[in-house]
């Protein structure tokens, strides 16, 4: 009797393990992946499109670009090649938005830090003041990793064709005077393939909470 006792023991126990796998198995099937969306043009509100792009529907990625960082190198695409990054625009004096965002990109280098795939590109709005050593001056100040955030400046006219073209974030495209600049508060997510997969609020902490979790959904897709 005590054999048949201990015998259904161990059957029941089995029987729940193979319950609990095959629950786990069917929810899993049943569940889809998280997956980001593709940005396109025809996807983005029209004002931060340049006109030449706002028909694309397939097919868009960021173009190629050559501008100088903080320490004086010049960043192309090659920098940033199989690597997952997060961009936005803005300039050292800014003391409106540009402050917040700044804060923020600091609470996501603190979090990539250690992350190979991941990396930072500030591009400045500003480039007639925002020389490489102010540039410098500026990532010392915050407390800048180099290798995994390059501050950059350029030819103003290709900062803010990326801008509108490629990043799909800017109302403006520069032409409107020395002053006339880019004030956009998007952070925006690129993949491994140049796509945009994401675009967020970066003056605000949710927005920001909401990039983390997407850069560690993106991930998944290379795994």
């Amino acid at each position: 009797m005590r054999n048949l006792f201990n015998w259904l023991k161990k059957f029941a126990i089995v029987l729940f393990i193979l319950s609990v796998i095959i629950v786990y198995s069917i929810y899993t099937l049943l569940t889809p992946k998280e997956r980001l969306p593709v940005f396109q043009p025809d996807m983005v509100n029209v004002e931060l499109v340049d006109s030449t792009v706002q028909h694309v529907r397939k097919y868009h990625t960021v173009k190629d670009f050559e501008l100088i960082n903080q320490n004086g190198d010049t960043i192309t695409q090659d920098y940033y090649k199989d690597k997952i990054y997060v961009a936005d625009f803005f300039f050292t004096t800014c003391l409106t938005i540009c402050p917040v965002m700044t804060d923020h990109m600091l609470d996501i280098q603190q979090e990539i830090k250690d992350d190979p795939e991941v990396l930072l590109l500030s591009h400045t709005v500003f480039p007639k003041t925002d020389s490489v050593p102010v540039l410098k001056a500026y990532a010392e100040e915050k407390g800048v990793i180099d290798e995994k955030w390059n501050l950059v400046t350029g030819n103003k006219k290709h900062i803010y064709e990326l801008a509108r073209k490629s990043y799909l974030a800017s109302k403006s495209n520069g032409d409107g005077g020395p002053y006339d600049m880019i004030h956009t508060e998007n952070f925006v997510l690129v993949d491994k393939e140049k796509r945009i997969r994401g675009f967020y609020d970066g003056t605000d902490a949710e927005s920001i909470e909401s990039l983390m979790h997407d850069i560690k959904v993106l991930k998944r897709e290379y795994r």
